[in-house]
């Protein structure tokens, strides 16, 4: 699921869609004015997008790749920062969803869920994804470890976390921080309102095996769904398609070991790594 986040450190392509207008005027000898004038756009317009202030629409960006040679470069980079933006909103939309939600329902495919990463797990996580942007990953983990406080105090949420037998068969690099991780899970799963529940590699394939889903239910009674594959992620908002996603979910939480069973079989990992889990 998305994770709250400080600014954003990477070279996001927005960013690179900027710095590649800045490279090519620079190359080009003109200033700011004299580039307006010739491709007949506002050259505060262009400031603007030179700085990742506003993207542009296709014309003007087209009027870009014209004027350089360069086409269609400079569209293709646009078409690609447009949809990082469009990523971001989702991801804003999403954020807000989850502060207000009074029941979340997630499945995790690999990774321990957010809201249930210790503080060790959740730097190991983000620095794998992101190894050079140290400030950035310390930003992340803050921000992630503040969402637990949704499942605590007044109007906490009541949230139920289904794992893949997987999520919790893949260590940290310390061995002594992964059985915090595991302990942690089992401490977390011993609140009323929280229920954690393993899906065992025994049971096979089932209908959300290559997708991790959250569902988030509001004051209202309205629910909807966030799914993601791999590194792209989808709120569904459309009834039908959130029950269609919600009956795959039941069906795996009834096959899933029950909590008491999900938490015997941690404290057995804890001893043993290798420990077989039940039939």
């Amino acid at each position: 699921m998305p994770e709250g986040k400080g600014p954003v450190r990477e070279r996001s392509p927005r960013r690179a869609f900027a710095e590649e207008m800045a490279r090519l005027r620079a190359e080009s000898g003109l200033s700011l004015r004299d580039l307006g004038e010739k491709v007949r756009w506002d050259f505060t317009h262009l400031h603007n997008m030179e700085r990742g202030h506003t993207l542009g629409g296709p014309d003007v960006v087209a009027s870009l790749d014209t004027f350089y040679g360069t086409t269609p470069h400079l569209t293709l980079l646009w078409e690609l920062a447009k949809g990082w933006r469009a990523f971001r909103d989702r991801y804003q939309r999403y954020m807000e969803l989850e502060s207000e939600a009074v029941i979340m329902q997630q499945y995790s495919v690999s990774i321990v869920p957010g809201l249930l990463q210790t503080e060790a797990y959740a730097r190991e996580l983000l620095s794998a994804a992101q190894h050079r942007d140290k400030e950035g990953v310390e930003d992340q983990v803050i921000a992630r470890v503040g969402r637990k406080e949704r499942l605590f105090g007044l109007g906490r949420a009541e949230f139920r976390a289904i794992l893949s037998e997987a999520v919790v068969r893949a260590p940290l690099a310390d061995p002594e921080a992964w059985r915090e991780q595991l302990d942690h899970l089992i401490t977390m799963a011993q609140e009323p309102n929280i229920a954690v529940q393993v899906f065992p590699f025994s049971r096979g394939l089932h209908g959300l095996s290559t997708s991790d889903v959250m569902f988030l239910t509001s004051p209202s009674g309205t629910t909807m769904a966030y799914v993601e594959t791999g590194y792209s992620g989808e709120l569904v908002e459309s009834h039908a398609e959130v029950e269609r996603l919600r009956v795959l979910y039941d069906r795996l939480r009834d096959l899933a070991w029950s909590p008491r069973e999900t938490v015997a079989f941690l404290r057995k990992l804890m001893e043993d790594p290798a420990c077989v889990p039940p039939q």
